[in-house]
């Protein structure tokens, strides 16, 4: 199938390019959804003769990736956020005062782009844009409407960027346009095929002068299949993510973030931050090479988006903190200052200027707390006043010096639990239990966590309670993310473990369910490592599995921890964090993105045992 010859239209809304989008995921949901179909390079591709050259403008410029959002907590919130003038124009003057003197823009909304160029234009700042277009993937199972609806939608957003990019009063401001971020990279949901996203950005650079890229993970420019070949061909330079950081979460790191071999202490911290400047480059490189091998050495390279959280949010201990967030961006401006005169990226666009408390676990990135007061990263530029006060995640800036980074150090393991019943949440044989203490007996001691904060709402009801232990249970009533939900029990202290190691051969993890709950569910537990980091695992559960019933009964669940231990073998039961997750990731449980399940579940007794 071609899309040849769809690629040049003129017209500001083309049907025909619509309907080839059709066509191709028509194609592909004839094959199932994961056959290659085989798609020719778009007609008109750019040669390395006819590259758009990146403006001086652009290549000079300290840049910084830009959200005005200042109130919203959830993605709700966002949508409904009023974006004011003035609050965009105290921002900007903020990222000048500190030299950053170029933004990336996420999306052409009217209500974010167009009111920032808008501020730039009224005011005269110094101040240029690389804009962006977002455009959504669609999962191809989806009905044709649905699929038409997306795309009318994402033609829509082109059609906004080409008209900002082209206004007379902005076009000096707009010095780049990105079409689509992260659309190609696997974990994007939904993910776009390279053919698809060749259409939307050659319907925006035929139309435009700016020079036109995406946004993606550098894993996609390092590997430039046949299929990456459609978007190579019509961008004018790669702009790729890379965070070194966020890789330490997974098993196949490529870097050694722990740095045993240097002893504890800010020698550990330096290091682990070399290294991780060290791989920020290596992944740049690999794109870099990549492209080279194809013949592809005069497309430039940007660093679209890369940085380090200031504040771990559940999954970054030992490696988030101000200051070590301040040891890689000085490790990134000086490859940035390298890069304009030698090997090296284009250009580096730190993310992000401000939190927004919005995106939740995926927050605190920001060289500006959400009240934009300046966090240690960039003290050196803002006056005292301007300084980032203490709260409840972290230290004052004014209070900090180098020497307080954070790096690896093994956890301690407790003395052993010796009974052979742990309770977790019960009240049948425990002495002075709580009802009514928020599901956990004793807050001082316990904590229930939501993943992503909310989306495990629970509550501790009297209508009903297992058998044999009475008077309440708690219930959870899933306010789920496209992913799912899941809530995780732990220690009132974040981080703190137990040790429940006499437990580990014949002990089983015991909890009373009753639901009504479509499908399978999922109980997992989670441990700490002595080097390997925090282990989970996950084990999903239909109707009938070690007594599991969605039938609306009560039913006792027992799982023996061995079974934990099958599904990750690195978990550790002297260092356990949470004693009980309940929940369901929707791609694990076999059902579709966005299920939307809130049925509630009703849990109590929740017990580890042994004989």
């Amino acid at each position: 199938m071609k899309l040849t010859g769809f690629l040049s239209m003129s017209t500001s809304f083309s049907r025909t390019l619509r309907a080839a989008l059709l066509l191709l995921a028509g194609a592909l949901t004839a094959c199932g959804g994961g056959g290659v179909v085989s798609v020719d390079p778009p007609s008109g591709a750019v040669s390395t003769t006819s590259l758009r050259p990146l403006p001086a403008e652009f290549l000079a410029r300290k840049a910084v990736a830009y959200g005005p959002y200042r109130t919203a907590t959830s993605d709700a919130d966002r949508v409904n956020e009023t974006i004011t003038p003035a609050h965009v124009k105290e921002d900007l003057d903020l990222l000048i005062a500190g030299n950053f003197k170029m933004i990336r823009l996420f999306d052409s909304s009217d209500k974010v782009a167009r009111t920032v160029l808008g501020v730039i234009r009224d005011n005269n700042l110094d101040m240029k844009v690389q804009l962006g277009a977002y455009v959504n993937g669609f999962r191809f199972e989806l009905r044709s409407q649905v699929v038409t609806d997306i795309q009318n939608k994402n033609f829509a957003e082109l059609d906004r960027a080409v008209a900002l990019a082209t206004d007379p009063v902005f076009k000096n401001i707009v010095l780049t346009v990105s079409v689509g971020n992260e659309r190609l990279v696997d974990f994007s949901g939904p993910a776009m095929l390279p053919a698809e996203l060749a259409v939307y950005i050659r319907y925006v650079r035929d139309r435009i002068t700016q020079p036109v890229t995406t946004d993606d993970n550098w894993a996609v420019y390092a590997n430039p299949s046949k299929l990456l070949t459609d978007v190579i061909d019509v961008i004018d330079f790669a702009s790729l993510h890379t965070y070194a950081e966020l890789d330490t979460q997974y098993p196949d790191i490529a870097w050694n973030f722990r740095q045993l071999g240097v002893a504890p202490g800010i020698g550990r911290a330096q290091a682990m931050m070399d290294a991780a400047n060290v791989e920020t480059r290596r992944q740049y490189q690999a794109a870099r090479d990549a492209l080279d091998r194809k013949g592809l050495s005069a497309i430039p390279i940007t660093i679209g988006e890369t940085g380090w959280n200031a504040v771990d949010l559940g999954k970054l201990r030992f490696r988030a903190h101000p200051v070590n967030q301040k040891i890689y961006f000085l490790g990134l401006e000086k490859w940035a200052k390298e890069g304009r005169t030698g090997p090296g990226p284009a250009n580096i666009f730190y993310f992000e200027a401000f939190d927004e408390p919005w995106k939740k676990g995926d927050d605190k990135w920001g060289l500006f707390t959400v009240g934009r007061k300046a966090r240690y990263v960039i003290k050196n530029l803002y006056a005292p006043a301007d300084w980032a006060p203490a709260s409840a995640t972290e230290p004052a800036t004014a209070s900090l010096t180098d020497a307080d980074a954070v790096s690896f150090v093994s956890p301690v393991v407790g003395p052993a639990i010796a009974a052979n019943k742990y309770t977790v949440y019960a009240e049948a044989g425990v002495p002075a239990a709580t009802p009514g203490a928020g599901c956990v007996m004793d807050p001082t001691t316990a904590r229930l966590d939501a993943f992503d904060g909310d989306t495990a709402p629970r509550a501790e009801v009297a209508s009903t309670s297992a058998p044999g232990d009475a008077t309440h249970s708690c219930r959870v009533t899933p306010s789920p993310r496209d992913y799912g939900w899941g809530l995780l029990y732990g220690s009132a202290t974040p981080n703190e473990t137990v040790n429940l190691s006499n437990f580990a051969v014949d002990g089983t993890l015991n909890v009373s369910l009753q639901t009504s709950y479509a499908g399978k569910i999922e109980i997992g537990v989670s441990t700490d490592t002595e080097v390997d980091g925090p282990q989970e695992a996950f084990l999903q559960i239909g109707n009938g599995d070690h007594g599991y019933c969605n039938t609306g009964a009560w039913c006792q669940v027992s799982i023996p921890l061995s079974a934990f231990k099958a599904v990750n073998a690195k978990l550790d039961f002297r260092l356990v964090l949470s004693r009980f997750i309940i929940a369901d990731r929707y791609s694990f449980t076999g059902k579709a993105l966005n299920a939307a399940i809130t049925t509630p579940l009703n849990y109590d007794a929740v017990f580890w045992s042994r004989p």
